[in-house]
């Protein structure tokens, strides 16, 4: 069940920028890294150019990106994770132009003791299985 924060800046952004980036997410939490559609969730979170920096700057023309994806620990191959790092990265080229010189992409692997949804834990939502 992973949860994607995507923080852009732009709170401009279109709507169907927004959807197709937020799509775009969900499909590679599905294809690559073989997450169920149904418990993926998407935040984007549009911020103000004028306070996403780079190296202490502003990122100016460009448009600050950072994509943060919370997974359960174990569930995922480093290959998987590079390649959804990777075609994360395209992704934000292709949906919201030009990026500044560093555009993250972090996958936090949670403990299934640690992390669940609808109040139950991972580790529990497995032993039900």
């Amino acid at each position: 069940m992973p949860f994607i924060r995507a923080t852009i800046s732009d709170p401009q952004l279109d709507d169907a920028t927004q959807q197709a980036l937020a799509k775009g997410l969900t499909d590679l939490a599905v294809t690559v890294l073989k997450k169920p559609l149904e418990r993926t969730s998407v935040h984007l979170n549009l911020v103000p150019a004028d306070r996403y920096y780079v190296g202490g700057e502003p990122v100016g023309g460009a448009t600050g990106a950072q994509v943060e994806v919370t997974i359960t620990l174990g569930t995922n191959s480093a290959e998987e994770k590079a390649r959804f790092i990777a075609q994360t990265y395209e992704l934000l080229q292709e949906t919201v132009g030009l990026l500044p010189s560093v555009s993250g992409v972090a996958l936090y692997e949670m403990h299934p003791e640690s992390y669940g949804y609808n109040g139950i834990t991972q580790l529990e939502h497995r032993r039900q299985q």
